[in-house]
């Protein structure tokens, strides 16, 4: 039995059972209307979660719609897989969430005479600063040993304290 028997074997089963026609509408328009819900997920839920996907099922959708004989379930996957790794090499290459070639620390030991500015005032109990070249999140909790560190002011990492609370100390500038 050849492939496109089987596939048209299978689309006659689905099809008997009530799988093909999913709320009484055919496959690919089901496929389609699936992934315009996932790519509106995404505007939701930032994070390349569900893009990916979504734009594969839109596009395996349309094609289903444009060509019938790939309407089918068998074909439907394989155009979701086809337009998955288009639309994946497509994000990687453009960089939709930052990140590609930036700085990335390789251990809270690399954090150490960085510099960035204070967000939140920091003080000996609390505070936040966002590193320079700080990676995918460059905010980090942060504390100072001497006086309190106000907002928008400059700082250097002199503790990294394990990477999740940083001990900073305000740059000083020579004028």
């Amino acid at each position: 039995m050849s492939i496109d028997t089987l596939g048209f074997v299978l689309t006659d089963f689905l099809t008997e059972i009530g799988i093909e026609v999913a709320f009484g509408i055919e496959l690919p328009l089901f496929v389609i209307i699936i992934g315009l819900l996932l790519v509106a997920l995404e505007a939701v839920v930032p994070g390349a979660n569900f893009i990916i996907i979504g734009i594969a099922m839109v596009g395996a959708g349309a094609v289903g719609l444009a060509i019938p004989v790939l309407g089918s379930p068998l074909a439907q996957a394989g155009l979701v897989l086809l337009f998955g790794s288009l639309a994946l090499l497509v994000y990687q290459e453009l960089d939709l969430y930052g990140g590609k070639g930036q700085e990335q620390t390789s251990d809270s030991a690399s954090l150490t005479g960085r510099t960035g500015y204070v967000t939140k005032r920091v003080t000996d109990t609390e505070g936040e600063i966002k590193l320079d070249s700080g990676g995918f999140d460059p905010h980090y909790r942060a504390r100072t040993i001497g006086d309190p560190i106000a907002e928008g002011e400059r700082a250097v990492v002199i503790d990294p304290g394990g990477g999740n609370v940083l001990t900073i100390q305000r740059v000083v500038t020579e004028e």
